[in-house]
């Protein structure tokens, strides 16, 4: 684990040598964390944060996944008080009615959980960009692969409107 983190930093340290923000042209930098992702555009010159975006600013989005009760919900502590061939009986049934009311296919959009939140934080953060009249910017990766997440992000940058 301690290399994937060396080459990390290595790869960091070569993009932040040959990237500067300016005011006109900021760099657009991105943290991914386990959880969440950010992004934030800053002016090099003079040392300073023009915007911000991050996942948690988005409300109820529809790619966030709903949170489950956890393990103890209340349907596995009546289930162990019914006897197992009703079980079976009320699983046969449930397979039953599902079958028999199809739900039309939605179509997909390609982007689901973390994937979609990152383009949607990228098409958020293009939105900061453009109010304060920012058109152009220069990517900073953070020394993350160009992959998944960071990708997505930056794809919702470019239909936010941003150009780099």
């Amino acid at each position: 684990m301690l290399e994937k983190q060396q080459k990390k930093i290595r790869r960091h340290k070569k993009i932040r040598a040959k990237l500067k923000g300016t005011m006109r042209i900021p760099r657009l930098c991105v943290f991914r964390s386990a959880k969440h992702i950010y992004a934030q555009l800053i002016d090099d010159e003079k040392s300073i944060i023009l915007a911000t975006a991050r996942d948690q600013e988005l409300k109820k989005s529809p790619h966030m996944p709903e949170r489950s009760e956890g393990r103890r919900s209340s349907k596995k502590q009546v289930s162990s008080l019914v006897s197992p061939s009703a079980q079976r009986t009320n699983v046969l049934r449930q397979k039953e009615i599902s079958t028999s009311h199809k739900k039309p296919k939605e179509e997909k959009t390609g982007r689901t959980g973390k994937i979609g939140i990152a383009f949607e934080v990228g098409k958020l953060i293009a939105k900061k960009a453009s109010e304060k009249k920012i058109d152009k910017i220069i990517f900073d990766r953070g020394g993350y692969k160009y992959h998944g997440r960071i990708k997505s992000l930056a794809e919702g940058v470019r239909a936010g409107g941003l150009k780099f």
